[in-house]
């Protein structure tokens, strides 16, 4: 014998679903969430470089010729920006403007580019 479900019942399991759903995913990558430093360092580096740099984990540089933050580690340890980043990041190149940021804006930088590293 076929059993109806009324419809009100079956809306609410499909809620259930989607809920149960939303926080698999939103547990799934919370490894994405950014520390209140890094997330300091993620706003920085929007305003000040991501005309030219790509500075997510994915995303590609407006600007071919600059290297996405993504892979400086590849190159060195980030850590080794800190004294450039406060004494200002001044470059061959004229396109580049000079960046000078005060210690705790180094810090949070340091932290958002070593959290691109995983």
């Amino acid at each position: 014998m076929r059993r109806i479900v009324p419809w009100h019942l079956t809306a609410i399991g499909v809620a259930s679903l989607a809920a149960t759903l939303a926080l698999t995913s939103l547990s799934a990558h919370s490894e994405d969430v950014l520390s209140p430093p890094a997330q300091r360092g993620y706003v920085l580096l929007h305003a000040d470089c991501a005309s030219c740099h790509a500075i997510g984990k994915v995303d590609d540089s407006p600007l071919k010729i600059a290297p996405p933050f993504r892979t400086l580690h590849l190159h060195y340890p980030v850590e080794d920006l800190q004294e450039p980043l406060a004494e200002g990041i001044i470059t061959g190149h004229p396109t580049m403007p000079e960046f000078r940021y005060d210690p705790g804006q180094v810090n949070d930088v340091i932290t958002y580019l070593k959290s691109l590293e995983h």
